[in-house]
């Protein structure tokens, strides 16, 4: 690979990571979530705090088995859970 292109490929890739750096920093409308497959093949949903959670799939796919009972406990539990503002 000559040392032009290689110029060309470091630079293009600084223009994306720029931008995507830039589009991360903005703050996204109040309750809009996004999904993004991490670096290391997990789920990141972004939107809901300050930092994404981010799980692997089965770990997903265990805590969406128990939904309902997540929304009891919620319901059940609801004058001691606090809500985030």
């Amino acid at each position: 690979m000559s040392d032009d292109l290689k110029a060309a490929d470091l630079k293009a890739e600084i223009e994306r990571l720029k931008a995507e750096n830039e589009s991360l920093k903005k703050p996204s409308a109040r309750g809009t979530l996004s999904m993004k497959v991490s670096e290391k093949g997990a789920l990141s949903i972004y939107g809901m705090g300050r930092f994404p959670v981010t799980l692997y799939k089965e770990q997903w796919i265990k805590l969406l088995g128990i939904a309902e009972e997540i929304k009891k406990f919620i319901a059940d539990n609801d004058a001691r859970l606090k809500t985030k503002e």
